[in-house]
């Protein structure tokens, strides 16, 4: 029986699609330049480590001084980046806390940016558990932070379900036995998909799943 479900949020409870963003500041033919130039994400994965929110985009933004202007709207426009939410995804996180089951965030967010994310989406101030790279100075798919999360929660393999975009951190929860879900990137279809998961699992109804 499944005692938990984990929620990734990028994704999966907001749309972060940084490329979408940059392609309404800039052509695309230059944003795709410049995001090969550049690992981007590669300095989001630094942030989300815990890394220090504006002084890593400065940082970068000082390596690259062609880019130097795009690489600051990093921080500037971040939340116009992980946006918009997905509303039947955050239906489904409150109908399975109405149930009573726990619900916890597994995420790749950084301490400022998930504050930030916080204000501006309360609903993700509602988890039972909310296990935040940022906070844990480490991130998915590294086999430690779900190691930390089993050790925080008390639960392991099937009595976890997680929902997560990416195949390599969906594939590192599979092998410590967690029952798992990859969420699909259009965001209608990957709730709908989502939400059938919970009935076939028992955990909520078709009705609380809508």
């Amino acid at each position: 029986m499944v005692e938990a479900v984990i929620f990734d949020i990028g994704n999966v409870l907001i749309e972060w699609r940084p490329e979408r963003h940059y392609d309404t500041l800039m052509p695309p033919a230059e944003r795709a330049e410049m995001f090969a130039d550049i690992d981007l994400h590669g300095m989001n994965e630094v942030i989300d480590r815990g890394g220090p929110f504006l002084d890593t985009v400065r940082d970068w933004a000082d390596r690259y001084p062609r880019w130097r202007d795009p690489i600051l709207r990093w921080h500037d426009d971040w939340i116009h980046m992980a946006s918009p939410e997905i509303p039947h995804s955050v239906r489904l996180l409150r109908a399975l806390r109405a149930k009573g089951v726990p619900v916890f965030a597994l995420t790749n967010f950084g301490i400022e940016t998930f504050h930030l994310a916080q204000e501006a989406y309360p609903f993700l101030t509602e988890f039972d558990r909310a296990y935040v790279s940022g906070h844990m100075g480490v991130t998915k798919p590294d086999p430690r932070i779900y190691d930390l999360v089993e050790a925080d929660c008390g639960l392991t393999g099937a009595r976890l379900l997680f929902a997560d975009d990416r195949a390599d951190n969906i594939a590192a929860a599979a092998a410590r036995g967690w029952k798992v879900h990859t969420f699909d990137l259009d965001p209608a279809k990957g709730a709908q998909e989502w939400a059938a998961r919970l009935v076939a699992e028992g955990l909520l109804d078709a009705e609380e799943a809508r």
